[in-house]
């Protein structure tokens, strides 16, 4: 028997915000030396990771996370550049999301249902994000700390986003677009 596929909980990105997404990403691909770089696709906002997953776990999951649809849809603002990790070598970059009451409140919910339900309760503070790129590689001994610096003055642009649904993805590491979307859930 194989291992569970691998699965999480986020917010999907309009096709629009996609775009504006993977132009920044094709700007910052030529000076930032990231392994990886998420398909545009791929872009959401994450609210719960589970990792491996069975389908019994997954059925009761899925009943639990009908509770966000009695949640009323919002909107929020999206962009500015930032990182995580060594500001001289994060390991990731991100596109900012703003942490609305609303969103704070889908992700409660979401996390208190994959807990009742037996995962672990993820103990870091929520800090909402759209991860651009991760796995640094830079050359040792250069600091791309003054080009980073440089980029988030650049790279501030926001747009406004309107959040209808949450999505349940399932994990395919071997294709391009590595997240395929399992179920939706309508927020009111």
């Amino acid at each position: 028997m194989g291992q569970s596929p691998h699965y999480f909980i986020a917010i999907q990105l309009s096709k629009e915000l996609q775009n504006t997404f993977a132009l920044w990403q094709n700007k910052l691909q030529g000076v930032l030396p990231y392994k990886q770089w998420y398909n545009k696709k791929d872009l959401h906002i994450t609210l719960k990771f589970l990792g491996a997953v069975n389908d019994e776990k997954l059925e009761e999951l899925t009943t639990h996370l009908k509770r966000v649809e009695e949640l009323p849809a919002f909107s929020l603002e999206v962009g500015t550049l930032g990182t995580f990790g060594n500001p001289k070598s994060p390991r990731v970059l991100w596109a900012g999301v703003e942490r609305v009451e609303p969103l704070i409140k889908v992700q409660q919910i979401v996390e208190q249902g994959a807990f009742e339900v037996g995962f672990p309760k993820e103990n870091r503070n929520y800090s909402p994000h759209i991860t651009l790129a991760k796995k640094w590689n830079g050359k040792i001994g250069f600091s791309y700390g003054d080009v980073l610096e440089k980029l988030k003055k650049e790279f501030t642009s926001k747009a406004t986003m309107h959040v209808s649904e949450i999505t349940l993805f399932q994990i395919h590491p071997n294709r391009k677009q590595k997240y395929e979307p399992i179920k939706k859930y309508k927020l009111r």
